[in-house]
């Protein structure tokens, strides 16, 4: 296959579809991804035409047929029905609004977060203590973790707290690149009848997954990060059948409530960004979707966790399980502070990293190779670890 993961050749080819601002190497591309050229081009080609139509083009055009379009190419993304699916800005206001509204909470019921969960949703969750009456489960997840010990830790939950009704998912956390093993933590989370609200914002794009298979019946996602969307850009899913257990966000209008894009605000979106999405679907399956991209990113990750999960000094915090792993993957340097850690090898080496903090194993170093990494990239990366790594 052209696109195999190792095939610097053709992988420099696609880097070059992009623009790159001189600067350090950038292992941060976990936050957002990239237009490509076309890409940019043609969103900023609808930001200048919708900027001369106005409200022309979008009354006339946009709401009376093309977001349609655009809302079933969508949904073919995920292989999920166009009723299933609105857009929102973001995953966070997905889910937000999936939280908010999700309509089968009684006061003293309980709902379940963990440690891994991004911040956000975990507002969101403890959110509902004041305004549902319900009771908020906080748990945190053993370190190193396991497929068996991370559905386990849930199966215990379950059983510990029986007045469960709901729980946060975090299919890829955004701090380590943990990848849960959904199927069976939701095939779990059924047979005590509580419902999985799936973050899948690091999910889309890099890792291949059907959601009914999977059995999430309610989720958000972005578009900004592996499908190479402009920013602003998220959407929320619905399974149809349960549709009724959102509410309509905040007695939300414009549509009929057995609309799903009741479900989140009405406002006036990007819509030069909207316009632009069908190139960008068109993109990502020309590069080989999800399959293509997940495998470059896991062999990019591959080389340099091999090399220094071994170097004394670095705790390397992912397992190297691949039912548990993607592209993201975060270390730390033992007893060290890992945000002047991360300063050094920004300061020193020329790298730019993130740190995140949040699981119960503290702070930690997050590295995230995107389309534009090379082997050499990842050479340079090991190279400066393995230095500080024996200061």
């Amino acid at each position: 296959m052209p696109w195999n993961a190792d095939n610097e050749t053709h992988w420099l080819a696609i880097a070059q579809r992009y623009a790159l601002e001189p600067g350090p190497i950038n292992l941060e591309n976990g936050y957002f991804g990239r237009m490509s050229h076309a890409v940019q081009a043609q969103y900023l080609e609808h930001v200048a035409f919708i900027n001369r139509s106005n409200a022309v083009h979008v009354r006339q055009r946009f709401e009376q047929g093309e977001n349609e379009t655009i809302r079933r190419q969508l949904a073919e993304l995920i292989d999920a029905a166009p009723e299933a699916v609105t857009f929102t800005r973001n995953a966070t206001e997905a889910l937000q609004s999936l939280i908010r509204n999700y309509n089968r909470l009684q006061p003293g019921d309980q709902v379940l977060i963990s440690d891994l969960e991004y911040d956000t949703v975990k507002g969101a969750m403890r959110w509902l203590a004041g305004y549902r009456g319900v009771e908020v489960i906080e748990m945190s997840h053993a370190h190193p973790a396991s497929f068996d010990s991370l559905v386990q830790t849930y199966r215990d939950a379950f059983e510990r707290y029986p007045r469960l009704k709901l729980m946060a998912l975090t299919h890829v956390t955004h701090r380590t690149g943990l990848m849960m093993p959904v199927e069976a933590i939701a095939r779990a989370a059924r047979e005590h009848d509580i419902d999985v609200i799936l973050d899948g914002a690091h999910a889309l794009g890099q890792i291949e997954f059907n959601l009914a298979e999977l059995g999430i019946q309610f989720a958000g996602f972005n578009l900004h990060k592996w499908i190479g969307a402009p920013l602003t850009l998220g959407f929320l899913y619905i399974a149809p059948e349960r549709l009724a257990d959102i509410d309509p966000d905040m007695g939300e209008f414009h549509y009929p409530a057995t609309d799903v894009r009741a479900r989140t605000s009405y406002s006036t979106p990007n819509f030069p960004a909207l316009m632009t999405l069908p190139l960008v679907f068109e993109e990502h399956r020309a590069m080989g979707g999800a399959k293509a991209k997940g495998a470059r990113v896991n062999y990019l990750r591959d080389l340099w966790v091999s090399r220094v999960r071994p170097l004394p000094g670095i705790e390397v915090l992912t397992p190297d399980d691949p039912r548990l792993y993607c592209g993201i993957t975060a270390f730390k340097f033992v007893g060290r502070d890992q945000q002047v850690m991360a300063d050094r090898l920004l300061k020193d080496f020329n790298l730019f990293t993130t740190t995140r903090v949040g699981a119960s194993f503290g702070t930690c170093i997050r590295v995230t190779p995107g389309l534009l990494t090379s082997a050499a990239d990842i050479d340079v990366l090991v190279n400066d670890i393995t230095e500080l790594s024996s200061d």
